[in-house]
């Protein structure tokens, strides 16, 4: 359940990682906490094992996408304390915590908007008043909405009000009121990101991790769900996963390591027995087929979030 804040305090780049604290951080890491961030240049120039590192050594915790409000808890120098209220976590009651440096965030004054608009593709450009290209965005990014016409929308955004391509977006009228969509669609959406690397803590076209596929997903086709694995193992709807044939397109499945009980990876259900996900570093978004891979003796749940087509 998202929470209501009286934060104005909102992502001010394309993606900001969200860093367990701000030791966490290495000199190789500079493009990925500069402002604007180069998110591109910081994954390219990292080798695997520095890849690794990032999880290995608890480094990363998540990543917000721009105009994500955050819930600024602490500032200590160069670097701010948040919550990501739009993240649901059992790490903090209301969002997923950790640090994101200041020069990435920007506090905004409250305003009257028309609803929300929300990027559709993966990639988006956005543009000035005066049709001049400002900034890309990631799919899933949310903006408040000014105006809108068949042509464009405005957008109130950290660097002013700018405009995007409405045919790029879907509009509604409040952050939990986007049109909650099919399993099949959600699968559907999955497959455009074939072949995007694993990046830990991912949440944009740059780089998912495996629950970061999951949840952004599911935030594209109007849900909200829990951020981790873990937590996505425990809401939504049990469904048997001893019985294939109740499995539906969508549904979320879930993984933990031979003898142990916490939840390792999760994927979504592809139908025919098989599966899309992101496997791990070094990795791709992929669809494998589920039998004859570890995956079947290390499956301990199916949970199903979206609403099934009638007649599938």
């Amino acid at each position: 359940m998202l929470v209501q804040t009286s934060t104005t305090w909102v992502c001010s780049v394309a993606v900001s990682t969200v860093w367990t604290t701000p030791e966490s951080v290495r000199e190789i890491d500079q493009p990925g906490i500069d402002n604007p961030v180069l998110i591109n240049k910081w994954i390219e120039a990292m080798t695997h094992k520095e890849l690794l590192d990032l999880c290995d050594d608890n480094r990363v915790q998540t990543q917000l996408l721009f105009g994500e409000p955050v819930i600024v808890e602490e500032i200590v120098g160069d670097w701010a304390k948040v919550i990501c209220t739009w993240q649901a976590s059992k790490k903090h009651e209301h969002g997923y915590p950790g640090w994101v440096p200041l020069s990435q965030l920007k506090e905004l004054p409250r305003i009257s908007d028309f609803g929300y608009a929300k990027v559709r593709i993966p990639k988006v450009q956005l543009w000035t008043l005066d049709r001049k290209p400002k900034l890309v965005v990631p799919f899933n990014t949310i903006l408040p909405v000014i105006d809108s016409n068949s042509s464009f929308t405005m957008v109130h955004t950290p660097l002013g009000d700018l405009l995007v391509w409405s045919e790029h977006v879907e509009i509604s009228p409040g952050i939990e009121s986007f049109i909650e969509r099919s399993g099949a669609e959600i699968v559907s959406c999955a497959s455009t990101f074939l072949e995007l690397p694993y990046f830990w803590g991912g949440m944009s076209p740059y780089g998912f991790d495996c629950s970061g596929l999951t949840y952004n997903m599911y935030k594209a086709h109007g849900y909200f769900i829990p951020r981790d694995a873990g937590d996505q193992a425990t809401k939504g709807i049990k469904v048997d996963m001893t019985d294939k044939s109740n499995w539906e397109l969508g549904d979320l499945l879930f993984f933990a390591t031979v003898g142990k009980e916490s939840v390792r990876h999760v994927g979504i259900y592809y139908g025919n027995g098989q599966m899309i996900h992101s496997p791990s570093t070094g990795l791709s978004v992929e669809i494998i087929e589920l039998e004859g891979t570890k995956y079947v003796d290390e499956l301990v749940g199916v949970r199903r979030y979206a609403r099934v087509e009638e007649n599938a």
